[in-house]
């Protein structure tokens, strides 16, 4: 792409202006995607179906703001429903999985075998998303975007987690649960999780993905012991695995809710290590120094109007981030992602306060 600016800062070359992209940049909090969702009379799961509604919708953000990536719109639970688990969306209570595993037998009696997790098996049972990505391409081409696509999946603690619990609100306990009264069967899930997880970001890379993003989003439902016992090796597995086949492809992890761990991930193999708002972040950069490219961490509630904030407090707290985190071997992004009650008016004022003030901190560097 003719904007490289994320792909340099992922892998630590200097940059002129520090680039952006933004969790949850498509979607909900934009006029034009509620619109589009009217206008074709589909949910959120039904428009994931359809890889021109997929298109459309992750072209919208990048339309609108100056972003120096496109994410492909998706949802972390596609990987359960490639394993033949039903996931659902009743409405107002977020993504459900109505009927999660419930004894250690249904491993090897409701999913696959291991051994079935091939290239093959994803291009088939995710052919919708694969499709997509290439979709994406072409649409970002004709409309001459030419930035990098960020492919993405969930980690196989978060999947094992919905795919046991069923819900991000209830039965919150369950994962942990497996993973101390059935280690045999947890570990056989997470392996074959891992699996499928390498192979999908695998396809979308070949499908035309620049980048890849792995989402631990349920990092704050384990507890540290359990999260470098189970969690951490499955995390170390994907980042050497995708490095061996696209050496070129930079990986970004976000571990949510577990930030505090974030050491952990240096030397797992990810170019970019993510931020959620709890973590300091003079510290954070203070103990991972530059050895990293650091994603995050500005909090979405600052772009939200109801909360007093304007065009003047995106800028201030923006320039903050910077100043902070340092304008180079940065990613800018979200603590978490937009969560629909945001302003567009703010968030470009954030995009814009981004680049215009870490160009300016570059220039008096130089």
């Amino acid at each position: 792409p003719q904007n490289d600016l994320l792909l340099r800062a992922a892998v630590g070359e200097k940059v002129e202006q520090t680039p952006l992209w933004l969790f949850r940049q498509a979607g909900r909090h934009l006029p034009e995607y509620q619109d589009y969702k009217a206008q074709t009379n589909k949910n959120f799961l039904e428009l994931l179906a359809s890889p021109a509604c997929v298109a459309e919708c992750t072209m919208q953000p990048i339309r609108r703001y100056d972003l120096d990536a496109a994410i492909l719109f998706s949802d972390i639970l596609v990987v359960p429903e490639a394993l033949g688990i039903q996931v659902t969306m009743p409405g107002g209570v977020g993504i459900l999985v109505p009927e999660p595993l419930t004894s250690p037998e249904e491993v090897h009696t409701r999913l696959p075998s291991i051994d079935q997790i091939t290239p093959d098996f994803v291009q088939t049972k995710l052919a919708h998303v694969i499709e997509a990505v290439r979709t994406i391409r072409t649409q970002m081409a004709e409309e001459n975007k030419s930035i990098p696509l960020i492919g993405f999946s969930a980690a196989p603690w978060t999947l094992m987690y919905y795919m046991v619990g069923g819900s991000s609100k209830k039965n919150t306990e369950l994962g942990v649960t497996w993973l101390e009264d059935y280690p045999e069967a947890s570990g056989d899930l997470l392996a074959l999780l891992t699996k499928i997880v390498v192979e999908y970001m695998d396809a979308q890379v070949l499908a035309g993905a620049h980048v890849l993003q792995v989402f631990e989003a349920m990092g704050m439902m384990i507890d540290d012991v359990n999260f470098e016992k189970h969690a951490l090796p499955c995390l170390r597995t994907i980042a050497q695995e995708l490095k061996t086949r696209h050496p070129d492809i930079p990986l970004m992890v976000f571990c949510r809710g577990a930030c505090h761990l974030n050491n952990q991930l240096v030397g797992l193999g990810y170019d970019v290590i993510t931020m959620d708002g709890s973590v300091d972040r003079t510290t954070v950069r203070q103990q991972l120094g530059n050895t990293v490219t650091l994603q995050g961490n500005y909090d979405p509630a600052e772009l939200i109007e109801e909360n007093g904030k304007t065009v003047e407090t995106v800028r201030a707290t923006a320039k903050k981030l910077l100043q902070e985190l340092g304008p180079q071997r940065l990613i800018a992004n979200l603590g978490e992602g937009l969560g629909g009650k945001e302003s567009p008016e703010l968030v470009d004022a954030f995009v814009k306060a981004i680049h215009e003030e870490s160009a300016a901190m570059i220039l008096q560097d130089s």
